[in-house]
């Protein structure tokens, strides 16, 4: 399989989508963190605190497990794959991220990695809110977020992409990229917190979208190239440097490509044209001829 490769990214670098990942993660992580610090000065009982921050600030941000709230908290479509809540949480989630997505973007450019993680954070909260109709009665009532469906949809693309990648290739010769896999799967399952099993499902359908994410680019189908060349768009959108298109008029549009005049006028050429002419010449000059003029003269001269 062939893929694209680019140059190594720094991290000032403005295409650095995955330090654009990051970001967005830690500042909807420090907004929920400050907006808990807020909650401090009105609530010393620290369960009546939790209670408030979690009614009353978390269903901005988190995906509801109700399909019908899903509709109208359509934004939280776009803020649950950031929302890390929790210390520990965001730091692992991003060591991971970090360890995989550098990999991934350094092989294959920095117009994948964004439409992957999307994909797989949707299709772990997808699979979440379709689960909780099932069972309703495991669903957390809260609802679903955080980054981690995400994050193993770019693990196991990544795996997929170059599993014989080597790890700290100057240690001993290092390990490959699938034994690196494997210690994170098995870490992210054995986390997952027992009094809520259907938060299972969300990193299995996270795993399977990056399965199926190269799978499709194995076949010569990039099904990122929509988003990033909206992203492209939206980017340019509010740029005032950005190169203006320029209406040529419908004359340019219809003929811009022709080497030649599409139409060219042959006047008609009579005798008493030519008289015509000829006392003109007589009375004003050869200047004062103009150029169908002159061309009506050349003609009668070659017949």
């Amino acid at each position: 399989m062939n893929y694209s490769s680019s140059r190594r990214l720094t991290l000032g670098d403005a295409n650095n989508a995955l330090i654009k990942l990051v970001a967005a993660n830690l500042i909807v992580f420090i907004t929920l963190s400050l907006c808990k610090a807020y909650f401090f000065f009105f609530y010393q009982d620290r369960a009546v605190l939790e209670a408030t921050f979690r009614t009353s600030i978390l269903p901005w941000f988190l995906l509801p497990a109700s399909p019908t709230e899903v509709l109208t908290h359509w934004w939280t479509i776009f803020t649950f794959p950031f929302a890390n809540l929790g210390i520990w949480m965001v730091i692992g989630n991003m060591l991971w991220l970090w360890a995989f997505g550098f990999i991934f973007q350094d092989l294959s450019g920095n117009r994948k990695i964004i439409p992957l993680y999307l994909y797989g954070a949707w299709a772990g909260g997808l699979t979440y809110v379709v689960a909780s109709l099932f069972f309703p009665s495991l669903a957390n009532t809260g609802g679903y977020m955080g980054s981690t469906a995400a994050v193993m949809a770019i693990a196991v693309a990544t795996t997929l992409l170059t599993p014989q990648y080597r790890i700290m290739p100057d240690l001993l010769g290092g390990f490959p990229l699938w034994v690196l896999s494997s210690v994170y799967i098995l870490i992210t399952l054995a986390t997952r917190p027992l009094d809520q099993p259907l938060s299972y499902l969300p990193l299995l359908a996270g795993g399977l979208t990056g399965f199926i994410f190269m799978h499709l680019i194995g076949r010569g189908i990039d099904t990122s190239a929509w988003m990033s060349n909206l992203f492209d768009w939206a980017g340019q959108l509010f740029n005032p440097n950005r190169p203006k298109k320029i209406r040529l008029p419908l004359k340019e549009q219809l003929f811009y490509k022709a080497t030649r005049r599409p139409f060219k006028r042959t006047p008609h050429l009579t005798q008493d044209r030519i008289d015509a002419i000829l006392d003109k010449i007589n009375a004003k000059g050869m200047s004062s001829l103009s150029s169908e003029e002159r061309e009506i003269l050349n003609r009668a001269s070659n017949n």
